[in-house]
């Protein structure tokens, strides 16, 4: 069985923001030469997120607002844990659209349904934040 792993960096300018990595992960998937297996893709901080859904405008506005009313970033003074910094709202948002993403691995290609693509979500920008892309398999 083989092992792969590869950490992605990346750097928003906005404090919110989502990034299809759907490429990046893909080239990894290349690189690991896996024909078999399972990727794991998760987010190494505990602002950001990353999951899957489709890659459309129109929907990622709609994350933004349904975020925005479920956790709203202002005003700081709402929550408990803003003090040394002011992103509770990113750590709930993040429990929402969750940790990782694993995705099977067949004829060495990510085996996803219609439409399906891997995003990184980032609640709390405009610093480097990485992701870890894990493979096993044959």
């Amino acid at each position: 069985m083989k092992s792969f792993r590869r950490e992605l960096w990346f750097q928003t300018e906005t404090r919110r923001q989502l990034i299809n990595i759907t490429p990046d992960v893909q080239e990894c998937l290349e690189a690991s030469g896996v024909q078999e297996g399972l990727l794991l893709c998760n987010a190494m901080h505990i602002t950001a997120s990353v999951f899957i859904n489709d890659d459309e405008s129109g929907l990622h506005s709609d994350f933004d607002v349904w975020l925005e009313k479920l956790a709203p970033e202002k005003p700081y003074s709402q929550y408990q844990h803003n003090g040394y910094e002011d992103n509770a709202d990113a750590h709930l948002k993040r429990s929402v659209m969750g940790r990782e993403v694993v995705v099977a691995i067949t004829a060495g290609k990510l085996d996803f349904g219609p439409w399906e693509q891997i995003f990184y979500g980032e609640f709390d920008g405009k610093r480097n934040k990485r992701v870890l892309v894990k493979i096993i398999g044959d």
